[in-house]
Protein backbone atom coordinates (compact mmCIF):
# COMPACT_ATOMS: atom_id res chain seq x y z
CA UNK A 1 0.00 0.00 0.00
CA UNK A 2 1.51 3.38 -0.94
CA UNK A 3 2.63 5.76 1.78
CA UNK A 4 0.31 8.75 1.34
CA UNK A 5 0.39 10.32 4.75
CA UNK A 6 2.09 13.56 3.66
CA UNK A 7 0.61 15.60 0.79
CA UNK A 8 3.09 17.28 -1.54
CA UNK A 9 1.29 20.57 -1.15
CA UNK A 10 -1.36 22.11 1.06
CA UNK A 11 -4.28 20.70 -0.89
CA UNK A 12 -6.59 18.08 0.56
CA UNK A 13 -5.84 14.55 -0.56
CA UNK A 14 -7.53 11.26 0.14
CA UNK A 15 -6.35 9.59 3.32
CA UNK A 16 -6.06 5.82 3.47
CA UNK A 17 -8.79 4.08 5.41
CA UNK A 18 -8.32 1.55 8.13
CA UNK A 19 -8.76 -1.73 6.21
CA UNK A 20 -10.69 -3.09 9.19
CA UNK A 21 -13.36 -0.44 8.46
CA UNK A 22 -13.78 -1.60 4.86
CA UNK A 23 -16.50 -4.15 4.31
CA UNK A 24 -15.69 -7.20 2.18
CA UNK A 25 -18.59 -7.79 -0.22
CA UNK A 26 -19.13 -11.47 -0.94
CA UNK A 27 -21.45 -11.68 -3.94
CA UNK A 28 -23.69 -9.90 -6.45
CA UNK A 29 -26.70 -9.64 -4.16
CA UNK A 30 -24.63 -7.98 -1.46
CA UNK A 31 -23.15 -5.54 -4.00
CA UNK A 32 -26.62 -4.47 -5.15
CA UNK A 33 -27.81 -4.10 -1.56
CA UNK A 34 -24.79 -1.93 -0.73
CA UNK A 35 -25.45 0.25 -3.78
CA UNK A 36 -29.10 0.79 -2.77
CA UNK A 37 -28.06 1.69 0.77
CA UNK A 38 -25.51 4.24 -0.42
CA UNK A 39 -27.90 5.65 -3.01
CA UNK A 40 -30.47 6.51 -0.34
CA UNK A 41 -27.76 8.53 1.43
CA UNK A 42 -26.28 10.11 -1.71
CA UNK A 43 -29.65 11.26 -3.06
CA UNK A 44 -30.36 13.51 -0.09
CA UNK A 45 -27.69 16.10 -0.85
CA UNK A 46 -27.33 15.64 -4.61
CA UNK A 47 -29.14 18.82 -5.67
CA UNK A 48 -27.29 20.93 -3.09
CA UNK A 49 -23.89 19.49 -4.02
CA UNK A 50 -24.58 20.30 -7.67
CA UNK A 51 -25.88 23.81 -6.99
CA UNK A 52 -23.06 24.82 -4.64
CA UNK A 53 -20.38 22.56 -6.11
CA UNK A 54 -19.70 20.76 -2.85
CA UNK A 55 -17.14 18.04 -3.53
CA UNK A 56 -18.23 14.65 -2.12
CA UNK A 57 -15.22 13.75 0.03
CA UNK A 58 -17.24 12.30 2.90
CA UNK A 59 -19.58 10.43 0.57
CA UNK A 60 -16.63 8.82 -1.20
CA UNK A 61 -15.25 7.59 2.09
CA UNK A 62 -18.64 5.94 2.68
CA UNK A 63 -18.35 4.40 -0.78
CA UNK A 64 -14.89 3.05 0.04
CA UNK A 65 -16.00 1.66 3.40
CA UNK A 66 -18.96 -0.08 1.75
CA UNK A 67 -16.59 -2.35 -0.16
CA UNK A 68 -18.08 -1.52 -3.55
CA UNK A 69 -14.68 -0.52 -4.88
CA UNK A 70 -13.52 -4.13 -4.80
CA UNK A 71 -16.53 -5.88 -6.34
CA UNK A 72 -14.68 -6.69 -9.60
CA UNK A 73 -11.58 -8.06 -7.87
CA UNK A 74 -11.21 -11.73 -8.91
CA UNK A 75 -12.15 -14.31 -6.29
CA UNK A 76 -8.66 -15.78 -6.25
CA UNK A 77 -7.45 -12.42 -4.93
CA UNK A 78 -10.21 -12.09 -2.34
CA UNK A 79 -12.88 -10.16 -4.24
CA UNK A 80 -16.51 -10.84 -5.13
CA UNK A 81 -15.83 -10.82 -8.91
CA UNK A 82 -19.43 -9.78 -9.59
CA UNK A 83 -21.01 -10.14 -13.00
CA UNK A 84 -20.81 -7.39 -15.59
CA UNK A 85 -24.59 -7.09 -15.42
CA UNK A 86 -24.35 -6.41 -11.69
CA UNK A 87 -21.55 -3.88 -12.22
CA UNK A 88 -23.78 -2.00 -14.67
CA UNK A 89 -26.74 -2.05 -12.29
CA UNK A 90 -24.60 -0.78 -9.41
CA UNK A 91 -23.73 2.28 -11.49
CA UNK A 92 -27.36 2.78 -12.53
CA UNK A 93 -28.42 2.77 -8.87
CA UNK A 94 -25.71 5.17 -7.72
CA UNK A 95 -26.10 7.53 -10.68
CA UNK A 96 -29.85 7.77 -10.29
CA UNK A 97 -29.08 9.14 -6.82
CA UNK A 98 -26.20 11.44 -7.87
CA UNK A 99 -24.63 10.94 -11.32
CA UNK A 100 -21.58 13.11 -10.59
CA UNK A 101 -20.75 11.19 -7.43
CA UNK A 102 -21.62 7.96 -9.22
CA UNK A 103 -19.30 8.76 -12.13
CA UNK A 104 -16.24 9.33 -9.94
CA UNK A 105 -15.51 5.56 -9.53
CA UNK A 106 -15.90 4.98 -13.28
CA UNK A 107 -12.15 5.09 -13.96
CA UNK A 108 -11.48 3.09 -10.80
CA UNK A 109 -13.15 0.11 -12.46
CA UNK A 110 -11.75 0.95 -15.87
CA UNK A 111 -8.15 0.69 -14.69
CA UNK A 112 -8.97 -2.43 -12.68
CA UNK A 113 -10.06 -3.92 -16.00
CA UNK A 114 -6.68 -3.06 -17.48
CA UNK A 115 -4.94 -4.57 -14.46
CA UNK A 116 -6.84 -7.81 -15.02
CA UNK A 117 -5.61 -8.02 -18.61
CA UNK A 118 -2.12 -6.48 -18.43
CA UNK A 119 -0.89 -6.87 -14.86
CA UNK A 120 1.61 -9.43 -13.65
CA UNK A 121 0.56 -11.82 -10.86
CA UNK A 122 2.64 -9.76 -8.43
CA UNK A 123 1.03 -6.49 -9.53
CA UNK A 124 -2.43 -8.00 -9.26
CA UNK A 125 -1.81 -9.28 -5.75
CA UNK A 126 -0.49 -5.89 -4.61
CA UNK A 127 -2.98 -3.58 -6.31
CA UNK A 128 -6.01 -5.77 -5.65
CA UNK A 129 -4.93 -5.88 -2.01
CA UNK A 130 -4.88 -2.08 -1.88
CA UNK A 131 -8.35 -1.88 -3.41
CA UNK A 132 -9.72 -4.46 -0.98
CA UNK A 133 -8.34 -2.20 1.75
CA UNK A 134 -10.43 0.72 0.52
CA UNK A 135 -8.00 2.63 -1.72
CA UNK A 136 -9.51 4.52 -4.64
CA UNK A 137 -8.07 4.67 -8.15
CA UNK A 138 -8.43 7.80 -10.24
CA UNK A 139 -7.31 8.55 -13.75
CA UNK A 140 -5.11 11.04 -15.52
CA UNK A 141 -7.23 11.40 -18.62
CA UNK A 142 -6.55 12.32 -22.24
CA UNK A 143 -4.14 14.95 -23.52
CA UNK A 144 -4.78 18.00 -25.57
CA UNK A 145 -3.39 17.60 -29.06
CA UNK A 146 0.21 18.75 -29.38
CA UNK A 147 1.02 21.21 -32.16
CA UNK A 148 3.72 18.76 -33.23
CA UNK A 149 1.33 15.79 -33.46
CA UNK A 150 -0.60 14.71 -36.53
CA UNK A 151 -3.43 13.10 -34.52
CA UNK A 152 -4.71 13.08 -30.94
CA UNK A 153 -3.32 9.54 -30.61
CA UNK A 154 0.24 10.90 -30.49
CA UNK A 155 0.58 11.67 -26.81
CA UNK A 156 3.33 13.71 -25.18
CA UNK A 157 3.28 12.21 -21.68
CA UNK A 158 6.55 10.34 -21.30
CA UNK A 159 7.94 7.71 -18.97
CA UNK A 160 11.68 8.24 -19.24
CA UNK A 161 14.72 6.40 -17.94
CA UNK A 162 17.12 8.77 -16.18
CA UNK A 163 20.28 8.29 -14.09
CA UNK A 164 18.01 8.68 -11.05
CA UNK A 165 15.44 6.12 -12.20
CA UNK A 166 12.14 6.33 -14.07
CA UNK A 167 10.51 9.75 -14.32
CA UNK A 168 7.03 10.67 -15.60
CA UNK A 169 6.48 13.96 -17.43
CA UNK A 170 3.24 15.27 -18.91
CA UNK A 171 -0.06 17.08 -18.59
CA UNK A 172 -3.50 15.48 -18.74
CA UNK A 173 -7.09 16.67 -18.54
CA UNK A 174 -10.59 15.18 -18.04
CA UNK A 175 -9.13 13.33 -15.06
CA UNK A 176 -12.30 12.14 -13.36
CA UNK A 177 -11.62 10.71 -9.92
CA UNK A 178 -7.98 11.83 -9.70
CA UNK A 179 -8.60 14.50 -7.06
CA UNK A 180 -10.18 11.96 -4.70
CA UNK A 181 -7.88 9.04 -5.48
CA UNK A 182 -5.11 7.29 -3.59
CA UNK A 183 -3.44 6.33 -6.86
CA UNK A 184 -3.62 8.17 -10.19
CA UNK A 185 -3.01 5.76 -13.10
CA UNK A 186 -1.86 7.55 -16.27
CA UNK A 187 -1.13 6.53 -19.84
CA UNK A 188 2.34 7.38 -21.10
CA UNK A 189 4.84 6.42 -23.79
CA UNK A 190 8.08 4.77 -22.71
CA UNK A 191 11.53 5.20 -24.25
CA UNK A 192 10.80 2.42 -26.74
CA UNK A 193 7.73 4.27 -27.97
CA UNK A 194 5.32 1.81 -26.35
CA UNK A 195 2.16 2.74 -24.41
CA UNK A 196 2.28 1.98 -20.70
CA UNK A 197 0.10 2.80 -17.72
CA UNK A 198 1.76 4.17 -14.60
CA UNK A 199 -0.04 3.79 -11.26
CA UNK A 200 1.25 6.88 -9.48
CA UNK A 201 0.68 7.31 -5.72
CA UNK A 202 -1.34 10.48 -5.11
CA UNK A 203 1.35 12.04 -2.93
CA UNK A 204 4.25 11.38 -5.32
CA UNK A 205 6.64 14.37 -5.60
CA UNK A 206 5.90 16.32 -8.76
CA UNK A 207 2.28 15.15 -9.08
CA UNK A 208 -0.27 17.95 -8.96
CA UNK A 209 -4.03 17.56 -9.34
CA UNK A 210 -5.71 20.85 -10.24
CA UNK A 211 -9.41 21.32 -9.47
CA UNK A 212 -10.12 23.44 -12.56
CA UNK A 213 -13.23 21.59 -13.76
CA UNK A 214 -15.82 24.23 -14.77
CA UNK A 215 -18.36 22.28 -16.82
CA UNK A 216 -22.04 23.18 -16.44
CA UNK A 217 -22.85 19.51 -15.77
CA UNK A 218 -21.39 16.68 -13.69
CA UNK A 219 -20.00 19.58 -11.69
CA UNK A 220 -18.67 17.70 -8.68
CA UNK A 221 -16.67 15.04 -10.53
CA UNK A 222 -13.66 17.38 -10.27
CA UNK A 223 -12.57 16.16 -13.71
CA UNK A 224 -9.76 18.66 -14.02
CA UNK A 225 -6.06 18.71 -14.85
CA UNK A 226 -3.23 16.45 -13.71
CA UNK A 227 0.41 17.55 -14.00
CA UNK A 228 3.44 15.24 -13.89
CA UNK A 229 6.67 17.16 -13.29
CA UNK A 230 9.49 14.59 -13.27
CA UNK A 231 7.49 12.29 -11.01
CA UNK A 232 9.61 9.39 -9.70
CA UNK A 233 8.13 6.04 -10.72
CA UNK A 234 8.63 2.60 -9.24
CA UNK A 235 9.12 0.11 -12.12
CA UNK A 236 6.69 -2.23 -10.35
CA UNK A 237 3.96 0.42 -10.77
CA UNK A 238 4.10 0.27 -14.59
CA UNK A 239 1.64 -1.86 -16.60
CA UNK A 240 2.75 -2.85 -20.15
CA UNK A 241 -0.52 -2.01 -21.85
CA UNK A 242 1.23 -2.12 -25.22
CA UNK A 243 0.90 -5.87 -24.93
CA UNK A 244 -2.88 -5.53 -25.33
CA UNK A 245 -2.72 -3.96 -28.80
CA UNK A 246 -3.17 -7.23 -30.68
CA UNK A 247 -4.88 -9.19 -27.95
CA UNK A 248 -8.69 -9.47 -27.70
CA UNK A 249 -9.96 -8.15 -24.40
CA UNK A 250 -12.85 -6.68 -22.47
CA UNK A 251 -11.37 -3.55 -20.89
CA UNK A 252 -12.92 -1.33 -23.59
CA UNK A 253 -16.43 -2.83 -23.44
CA UNK A 254 -16.26 -2.73 -19.63
CA UNK A 255 -15.47 0.99 -19.66
CA UNK A 256 -18.28 1.68 -22.12
CA UNK A 257 -20.75 -0.45 -20.18
CA UNK A 258 -20.16 1.81 -17.17
CA UNK A 259 -20.54 4.94 -19.30
CA UNK A 260 -23.90 3.69 -20.54
CA UNK A 261 -25.01 2.84 -17.00
CA UNK A 262 -24.26 6.38 -15.84
CA UNK A 263 -26.55 7.78 -18.55
CA UNK A 264 -29.27 5.29 -17.60
CA UNK A 265 -29.09 6.48 -14.01
CA UNK A 266 -29.45 10.11 -15.12
CA UNK A 267 -32.48 9.17 -17.22
CA UNK A 268 -34.17 7.32 -14.35
CA UNK A 269 -33.67 10.27 -12.02
CA UNK A 270 -35.13 12.69 -14.57
CA UNK A 271 -38.20 10.53 -15.15
CA UNK A 272 -38.77 10.03 -11.41
CA UNK A 273 -38.56 13.78 -10.75
CA UNK A 274 -40.86 14.53 -13.69
CA UNK A 275 -43.54 12.16 -12.38
CA UNK A 276 -43.28 13.50 -8.85
CA UNK A 277 -43.53 17.12 -10.01
CA UNK A 278 -46.54 16.45 -12.23
CA UNK A 279 -48.33 14.63 -9.41
CA UNK A 280 -47.53 17.10 -6.66
CA UNK A 281 -47.01 20.56 -8.18
CA UNK A 282 -48.03 20.97 -11.82
CA UNK A 283 -51.23 22.76 -12.80
CA UNK A 284 -53.49 21.33 -15.50
CA UNK A 285 -53.71 23.24 -18.76
CA UNK A 286 -56.78 25.50 -19.01
CA UNK A 287 -58.30 23.60 -21.97
CA UNK A 288 -57.77 20.14 -20.52
CA UNK A 289 -60.95 20.10 -18.47
CA UNK A 290 -59.26 18.08 -15.73
CA UNK A 291 -58.58 18.96 -12.11
CA UNK A 292 -55.06 17.52 -11.94
CA UNK A 293 -52.16 17.69 -14.36
CA UNK A 294 -51.69 13.96 -13.87
CA UNK A 295 -55.09 13.41 -15.53
CA UNK A 296 -54.12 15.31 -18.70
CA UNK A 297 -54.38 12.72 -21.51
CA UNK A 298 -51.44 14.17 -23.44
CA UNK A 299 -49.19 14.11 -20.38
CA UNK A 300 -50.29 10.53 -19.68
CA UNK A 301 -49.39 9.49 -23.23
CA UNK A 302 -46.01 11.20 -23.07
CA UNK A 303 -45.24 9.48 -19.77
CA UNK A 304 -46.12 6.17 -21.37
CA UNK A 305 -43.68 6.83 -24.21
CA UNK A 306 -40.94 7.83 -21.76
CA UNK A 307 -41.40 4.72 -19.68
CA UNK A 308 -41.15 2.48 -22.76
CA UNK A 309 -37.90 4.12 -23.86
CA UNK A 310 -36.52 4.06 -20.31
CA UNK A 311 -37.34 0.38 -19.87
CA UNK A 312 -35.94 -0.54 -23.30
CA UNK A 313 -32.63 1.21 -22.63
CA UNK A 314 -32.31 -0.46 -19.22
CA UNK A 315 -33.00 -3.92 -20.59
CA UNK A 316 -30.53 -3.52 -23.45
CA UNK A 317 -27.94 -2.28 -20.94
CA UNK A 318 -28.40 -5.36 -18.76
CA UNK A 319 -28.39 -7.57 -21.85
CA UNK A 320 -25.04 -6.03 -22.79
CA UNK A 321 -23.75 -6.86 -19.32
CA UNK A 322 -24.91 -10.45 -19.72
CA UNK A 323 -23.19 -10.60 -23.11
CA UNK A 324 -19.91 -9.57 -21.48
CA UNK A 325 -20.48 -12.26 -18.85
CA UNK A 326 -20.93 -14.88 -21.58
CA UNK A 327 -17.88 -13.69 -23.49
CA UNK A 328 -15.73 -13.65 -20.35
CA UNK A 329 -16.74 -17.22 -19.48
CA UNK A 330 -15.36 -18.65 -22.73
CA UNK A 331 -12.01 -18.46 -24.54
CA UNK A 332 -11.66 -14.90 -25.82
CA UNK A 333 -10.99 -14.32 -29.50
CA UNK A 334 -11.39 -11.43 -31.93
CA UNK A 335 -15.01 -12.28 -32.74
CA UNK A 336 -16.00 -12.55 -29.08
CA UNK A 337 -14.31 -9.26 -28.23
CA UNK A 338 -16.15 -7.60 -31.12
CA UNK A 339 -19.45 -9.08 -29.96
CA UNK A 340 -18.94 -7.45 -26.57
CA UNK A 341 -18.19 -4.05 -28.12
CA UNK A 342 -21.26 -4.28 -30.36
CA UNK A 343 -23.55 -5.17 -27.46
CA UNK A 344 -22.31 -2.25 -25.39
CA UNK A 345 -22.56 0.16 -28.34
CA UNK A 346 -26.25 -0.71 -28.72
CA UNK A 347 -26.82 0.05 -25.05
CA UNK A 348 -24.86 3.29 -25.24
CA UNK A 349 -26.99 4.60 -28.10
CA UNK A 350 -30.23 3.94 -26.20
CA UNK A 351 -29.06 5.22 -22.80
CA UNK A 352 -27.72 8.40 -24.41
CA UNK A 353 -31.01 9.06 -26.13
CA UNK A 354 -33.21 8.42 -23.10
CA UNK A 355 -30.99 10.52 -20.82
CA UNK A 356 -31.34 13.50 -23.15
CA UNK A 357 -35.02 12.84 -23.91
CA UNK A 358 -36.08 12.41 -20.29
CA UNK A 359 -34.15 15.40 -18.94
CA UNK A 360 -35.64 17.64 -21.67
CA UNK A 361 -39.17 16.22 -21.52
CA UNK A 362 -39.24 16.76 -17.76
CA UNK A 363 -39.91 20.49 -18.23
CA UNK A 364 -42.52 20.04 -20.95
CA UNK A 365 -44.48 17.70 -18.69
CA UNK A 366 -43.96 19.56 -15.42
CA UNK A 367 -44.54 23.07 -16.74
CA UNK A 368 -42.93 26.45 -16.23
CA UNK A 369 -42.80 26.26 -12.43
CA UNK A 370 -40.33 23.39 -12.77
CA UNK A 371 -37.75 25.84 -14.12
CA UNK A 372 -37.42 27.66 -10.80
CA UNK A 373 -33.85 27.62 -9.56
CA UNK A 374 -34.93 26.35 -6.14
CA UNK A 375 -35.85 22.98 -7.67
CA UNK A 376 -32.56 22.67 -9.58
CA UNK A 377 -34.20 20.22 -11.98
CA UNK A 378 -32.07 21.51 -14.83
CA UNK A 379 -29.20 19.53 -13.31
CA UNK A 380 -30.59 16.42 -15.00
CA UNK A 381 -30.28 17.92 -18.49
CA UNK A 382 -26.91 19.52 -17.68
CA UNK A 383 -25.60 16.19 -16.41
CA UNK A 384 -27.01 14.25 -19.37
CA UNK A 385 -25.72 16.67 -21.97
CA UNK A 386 -22.27 16.79 -20.38
CA UNK A 387 -21.78 13.09 -19.80
CA UNK A 388 -23.17 11.90 -23.14
CA UNK A 389 -20.51 13.97 -24.92
CA UNK A 390 -17.77 11.65 -23.65
CA UNK A 391 -17.97 9.57 -26.81
CA UNK A 392 -20.21 10.57 -29.75
CA UNK A 393 -23.18 8.34 -30.50
CA UNK A 394 -22.67 8.93 -34.23
CA UNK A 395 -19.56 6.76 -33.99
CA UNK A 396 -21.47 4.10 -32.09
CA UNK A 397 -23.98 4.00 -34.94
CA UNK A 398 -21.11 3.76 -37.42
CA UNK A 399 -19.59 0.91 -35.41
CA UNK A 400 -22.89 -0.98 -35.42
CA UNK A 401 -23.64 -0.40 -39.09
CA UNK A 402 -20.14 -1.31 -40.20
CA UNK A 403 -20.21 -4.49 -38.12
CA UNK A 404 -23.59 -5.71 -39.30
CA UNK A 405 -23.24 -4.61 -42.93
CA UNK A 406 -19.55 -5.24 -43.62
CA UNK A 407 -18.51 -7.36 -40.62
CA UNK A 408 -15.80 -4.86 -39.73
CA UNK A 409 -14.70 -5.56 -36.16
CA UNK A 410 -14.61 -2.53 -33.85
CA UNK A 411 -11.24 -0.95 -33.06
CA UNK A 412 -9.89 -1.93 -29.65
CA UNK A 413 -9.60 0.91 -27.18
CA UNK A 414 -11.32 2.24 -24.06
CA UNK A 415 -14.14 3.83 -26.10
CA UNK A 416 -15.29 0.58 -27.73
Amino acid sequence: MPDIESPPNGDRIARPLDPDEVHRIADDAEALAAAHKLASTFAEGAARRDRDRVLPWDELDLWSKSGLGAITVPREYGGADVSYATLAEVFVILCEADPALGQIPQNHFGVLGLLREAGSPEQKARFYGEVLGGLRLGNAGPERRSSAANTILQGTTRLQKTPNGLRLVGRRFYSTGALFAHRVPARATDDEGRPVQVWVPRNAPGLTVVDDWTSFGQRTTASGTVLFDNVPVDPDDVLPVWQLANRPGLYGPTSQLIQAAIDQGIAQAAVADALAFVRERSRPWIDSGVERASDDPYIIADVGRLEIDLHAAHEVLLEAGRTLDEVAAAPLDDEASARASVAVAEAKVLTTRIALEASEKLFELAGSSATRAAHNLDRHWRNARTHTLHDPVRWKLHLLGNYHLNHVLPARHSWN
